[in-house]
């Protein structure tokens, strides 16, 4: 009965176990090989586990729970510090923008200087220092979210727009 149906099928006996020896070969690869691997993860298991028992297991993962705990505690005061901060350097000066030049020709070489210094909101001063060989005569000009309170100097201009074209990292916050 057994040759008719491998007569049936069209199938060569020996060809059939020869198939069947390969696989049980193959099975038998992956069977060592998983051995193996579990031999590994017994090692490794019993090396984590040495010396350890339930409570010390508990205690250790209590103290790393705290230690999460308070790392997670700081990092909510380090975020509310850093929006304190965030809004206490609006109004400070964080754009700058400074031209050298020749304010008399012929003297003093390139020892005057324009000097802005704004906010986020381009509001801040402006100064203008102008040297000779006998004296330094300074100005003080006030700037309102980018435009001059008083007419200015060429210098004076570029030292503003030098200024506001300078971009703010702003810290933004994660809530």
């Amino acid at each position: 009965m057994t040759g008719s149906i491998f007569e049936n099928l069209g199938l060569d006996p020996t060809v059939v176990v020869l198939v069947l020896a390969a696989l049980v070969i193959i099975l038998f690869v992956v069977v060592l090989i998983m051995i193996v691997k579990m031999e590994k993860l017994y090692r490794r298991y019993d090396i984590f586990m040495r010396g350890k028992d339930a409570e010390t297991l508990e205690d250790k993962i209590a103290e790393i729970y705290t230690k999460v705990h308070r790392l997670h505690d700081q990092d909510l005061a380090n975020r509310d510090v850093m929006k304190v901060l965030s809004r206490g350097m609006v109004n400070s000066f964080q754009k700058t923008g400074i031209v050298k030049y020749n304010a008399f020709e012929g003297m003093g070489g390139q020892s005057s200087f324009a000097l802005a210094l704004l906010d986020q909101s381009n509001s801040g001063i402006l100064f203008n220092a102008m040297h000779s060989r006998t004296s330094c005569y300074i100005y003080v000009k006030e700037i309102r979210e980018g435009q001059p309170e008083t007419s200015l100097g060429r210098e004076e201009k570029q030292a503003l727009e030098m200024a506001m074209e300078k971009k703010i990292r702003a810290l933004e916050s994660e809530d």
